[in-house]
């Protein structure tokens, strides 16, 4: 149902036109902004960043180790060359992008510490007018045609933590890694790491031997790819007088044909892929620890994403002694540590959190279409890209298996050929509507807990949009698939209203 929102009153606050603005300038957003001035030279454009500087998850997170937990060959951009390790740490990844806005001429595009908190959607101007707060507590307005939307998909401002039973009791301090303290001393410490994602793979081979142990506590386990970090063709390849860009292009293909055939095992033969997965972490993890049960999950390989260990850190680091693997379920938090239902009781001077994010649909930014609430959670993705009942609005929604910027690629030239189809055809709107033949379809998830069910996912289900059974209202998330169809998209197939 529609509700009646009283936009703010802007006729007393000076307004900003662009005619698209780009909210976020992290990997997303300067991708956008690069197709943006390399495909639409004429059209004017800002991008929005909540934040003070320019990086997004990379400014974000400041916990010890912080990497990639893709390969920078894909979650790097097709259009700047990678020339370091397939894994790589948060500077180096924050340098990667420093490069591109210098080189490609974005940072004057950029408004730091501007957030936006409400856009309004105007038919009879065909214009988003946009409330935007400054770190000084003053707001401004800014107008566009087209929102951009590149602020990823969960809060900055907090992660998740469970509601443990008696965390108050805990005398130590209990931390999520979205929000590390900078001062935090835990040299000497015994530290409890809960979950066993990426997050707590990347922090475990940081923080142990300055630990006094460091213990990763998982109620069930996660699959975990070992391998070296490198890849002996693109070492070979840099030691000859070839091109960057070549190089840069050949590891892309070659990773994307692997990840291909993994993703192809773990629906087709994942006993098999399991097997693989099994003997990787053997090599690594020794004789001495048990597989089963700290690293034989239950569920089928790929359907949560694959922790990437690098080197192996974690698993030696465990065959060392400095850490250690628990698999159990919490009871209780107590003063000095945690109570397990098993009945073991795991001392800890700090308690890490490592718990996953807090979804965010939109930036959680109050939107009105002609006075009305958006509820977003009743609208049909299109192609994951618009949604029903929104005008002159995309979202960059990544890829969960493959690498994130691979769709923020395809997504950015879908969006360019719209703009510039729209600027042909002299149509300042463009809706995306059901036809006729599609008002029967049935109301999928976003995302399939069959092909995809990370909890962080599952739990905020209902606060994204629905996908429907047929073209253009499935996001598919599979990569292999929209690259061939993205790129050929007919702009003119009924499904979006041109005025």
């Amino acid at each position: 149902m529609n509700t009646q929102v009283q936009s703010r009153p802007t006729a007393e606050v000076e307004q900003t036109y662009f005619d698209v603005i780009v909210i976020g300038a992290g990997i997303s957003g300067i991708n956008a902004a690069y197709h943006l001035q390399k495909s639409c030279p004429d059209k004017s454009f800002t991008l929005l960043e909540t934040q003070e500087s320019f990086g997004g998850t990379w400014h974000t997170h400041k916990y010890p180790g912080i990497r990639s937990d893709s390969d920078l060959y894909t979650f790097g951009y097709k259009w700047k060359p990678w020339s370091g390790p397939p894994i790589a740490t948060a500077d180096e990844i924050l340098k990667y992008l420093n490069e591109c806005l210098d080189e490609q001429d974005i940072r004057r595009h950029i408004r730091y510490q501007h957030k936006v908190t409400q856009a309004d959607w105007d038919s009879d101007r065909n214009l988003w007018t946009l409330s935007v707060e400054k770190s000084d507590g003053s707001t401004e307005i800014y107008t566009c045609n087209f929102l951009w939307m590149c602020q990823g998909y969960y809060r900055h401002s907090a992660g998740y933590i469970p509601d443990y039973p008696g965390k108050e009791r805990f005398k130590g301090p209990l931390i999520h890694p979205q929000t590390w303290p900078e001062d935090l001393d835990y040299e000497g410490k015994e530290v409890v790491v809960i979950g066993s994602g990426a997050t707590a793979a990347t922090l475990i081979p940081a923080m142990a031997g300055k630990t006094k142990h460091i213990t990763m506590l998982q109620r069930s386990p996660t699959y975990f790819a070992a391998r070296p970090n490198s890849d002996e063709l693109i070492d070979t390849l840099r030691e000859f007088d070839i091109p960057d860009e070549w190089i840069h292009e050949i590891a892309r293909q070659k990773v994307l044909k692997e990840q291909e055939l993994t993703t192809r095992r773990s629906f087709e033969e994942p006993e098999k892929l399991r097997e693989d997965l099994m003997t990787a972490a053997r090599k690594y993890l020794g004789d001495e620890i048990p597989l089963d049960p700290h690293f034989t999950p239950s569920y089928r390989p790929w359907r949560q994403r694959l922790a990437f260990v690098p080197d192996g850190d974690m698993f030696i680091a465990m065959r060392k002694g400095d850490a250690s693997v628990v698999t159990d379920q919490i009871e209780c938090f107590d003063e000095d540590g945690i109570q397990l239902k098993s009945g073991t009781h795991l001392k800890a001077d700090i308690i890490i959190s490592a718990t996953g994010f807090n979804m965010s649909a939109l930036g959680d930014i109050e939107i009105t279409v002609d006075g009305n609430a958006y509820q977003f959670s009743e609208s049909w993705a299109h192609r994951g890209i618009m949604f029903s009942g929104l005008p002159n609005l995309a979202w960059v929604f990544g890829y969960l298996r493959t690498s994130w910027t691979m769709r923020s690629e395809l997504v950015s030239e879908f969006v360019c050929r719209l703009l510039n189809h729209m600027e042909e055809k002299g149509a300042r709107k463009v809706i995306p509507e059901l036809r006729a033949e599609d008002k029967d379809m049935p109301e999928l998830p976003f995302v399939d807990s069959e092909n995809f069910n990370a909890g962080y996912l599952m739990r905020h289900m209902h606060i994204m949009p629905k996908q429907g059974d047929r073209q253009p209202w499935v996001f598919s998330q599979d990569y292999y698939r929209e690259k061939d169809e993205i790129p050929v998209a007919d702009l003119e197939d009924g499904t979006l209203i041109y005025k």
